[in-house]
């Protein structure tokens, strides 16, 4: 017999889940030699409580709760956790299983052939890839978004 969850145990089970998501991004971010401060963890706990349609939403969020936090904070921090492979920008800002190796993208060959790509390879190819055609003199990508996709 299948035991139902109280709305209490739910709530526990769900904190704890979004602090080990918490403690796993941070332990990503100081791999990758991010400095983790005060005002990037608040934006990080802000998109781990809800999804979030666009930065604007996260700005008015973070800098109501904290006058510190200002929009290029905002920005830099989900730069660094997009490329991290913490959140994707699909619809919403909301965090992907990192240590799902499902997530990212899947390329298929003309042969059959299949490459899949974490978040984090992808960016790199992404960046390398327009860099090498001349569209980013120099510039970083922040986000790629796809528009009425069509394949040849």
């Amino acid at each position: 017999m299948q035991k139902i969850m109280k709305k209490e145990e739910f709530a526990e089970l769900e904190k704890f889940r979004i602090q080990m998501q918490r403690e796993h991004i941070l332990q990503k971010l100081k791999e990758q030699g991010y400095r983790v401060t005060k005002q990037r963890i608040v934006v990080i706990d802000i998109i781990l409580e809800n999804e979030y349609g666009s930065v604007k939403e996260i700005i008015y969020r973070a800098s109501k709760g904290n006058r510190n936090i200002g929009s290029a904070t905002v920005y830099r921090t989900l730069n660094m956790l997009e490329e991290i492979g913490a959140i994707h920008r699909r619809n919403a800002y909301q965090f992907s299983d990192m240590g799902n190796n499902e997530s990212g993208v899947l390329v298929l060959l003309e042969n059959g052939e299949e490459i899949h790509l974490n978040a984090e390879e992808w960016n790199e190819v992404m960046q390398k890839g327009m860099e090498a055609c001349g569209y980013l003199k120099g510039k970083r990508i922040i986000s790629v978004e796809q528009k009425n996709p069509v394949l040849a």
